[in-house]
């Protein structure tokens, strides 16, 4: 008899017909009525659930007797209550690895639209303004050679890092919870503690998960030590960053300008930051590819079909509870 698999957020038709191979797949439909009371009916006899986006704990999870797997189509998991999850014994996994490069690609897309006020003049020239040569106050700021400051030198810090000191000769500066000699080693990158980083770095670049240690990372304190030609970029989680310290510095002049692919709250519809022209805010789009969705739906895709077959997992986040 086939278990049951379902899904918490739009999955694509090519991941519905992978997974109808081996099990039952129940897709909540908006043309069918309420998405939340039919993921709800569903919910008591799954054995697994696949999708991303969604906060799922005791509150949610109670009544899935059933659930064995949740197959997560991202790399952070903070919507999930782990320690549930192990209390239940319910396996968690997720999408690393695969979206490394296209997120890299946002970060730096980031650096180089804040410092070179991409979206600012962009606009500024569709709106008729471009009468004459520009003056210097709508000049931007070099990226080549600029020290590139990386706060949490994982996969996808280390790929930005690479960007900028081979492609962009900027000497790279990073701080995080323990030392990495080998990408010291290839990268000439120093570490350095956050306080010296925020000090020294033209362009600091936060890529550290969520967790209670890191919310609110960076806050008024940081941001004053930071120079006042310095640019912010966050593509981790939005509440890494005190949005209400990063929109008072950007007004103030403490710092030149962010960039932003993350927030407090999201979808973000109404914010300061969008009156800012030094603030350049994107839709959290760090993984939004079509070639890397697709191939962070295959990894989830593989990931659940492993649980619920009897097998480990590949990216097993909680794996205590394999048994």
């Amino acid at each position: 008899m086939k278990k049951n698999v379902l899904a918490f957020s739009r999955v694509t038709p090519a991941t519905v017909e992978r997974l109808q191979q081996d099990f039952n797949v129940i897709v909540p439909d908006a043309r069918q009525g309420d998405i939340a009371a039919q993921f709800n009916e569903a919910l008591p006899e799954a054995h697994g659930l696949i999708g991303v986006g969604r906060k799922l704990g005791r509150d949610q999870l109670e009544g899935a007797g059933k659930l064995e797997v949740v197959s997560s189509i991202s790399v952070g998991y903070d919507n999930y209550d782990l320690a549930y999850f192990n209390e239940r014994g319910i396996a968690l996994t997720n999408t690393p690895d695969v979206l490394t490069e296209s997120t890299a690609d946002l970060a730096f897309s980031l650096v180089m639209g804040s410092a070179r006020r991409v979206a600012e003049l962009d606009a500024w020239t569709k709106a008729g303004n471009w009468q004459a040569t520009i003056a210097p106050g709508h000049f931007g700021s070099d990226v080549h050679g600029k020290t590139l400051g990386i706060v949490g030198l994982g996969n996808i810090g280390a790929a930005i890092a690479r960007r900028g000191r081979f492609g962009f000769n900027m000497p790279v500066v990073y701080s995080g919870n323990s030392r990495k000699p080998q990408l010291e080693q290839e990268l000439g990158a120093q570490f350095r503690s956050l306080d010296q980083l925020l000090a020294e770095a033209d362009f600091v670049v936060i890529v550290v998960p969520l967790s209670e240690a890191t919310r609110k990372l960076i806050s008024t304190r940081e941001l004053q030590l930071m120079k006042p030609s310095a640019f912010l970029i966050n593509i981790a989680r939005g509440p890494v960053v005190d949005e209400a310290a990063l929109v008072e510095a950007l007004r103030s002049g403490t710092i030149r300008g962010a960039g932003l692919d993350v927030y407090e709250k999201e979808p973000l519809r109404e914010s300061p930051l969008f009156q800012l022209p030094n603030a350049l805010t994107l839709p959290h789009i760090g993984s939004a590819t079509a070639e890397t969705r697709a191939a962070m739906a295959s990894r989830a895709v593989d990931n659940l079909r492993a649980a619920l077959l009897g097998e480990r997992p590949q990216d097993l986040v909680n794996p205590q509870v394999w048994k």
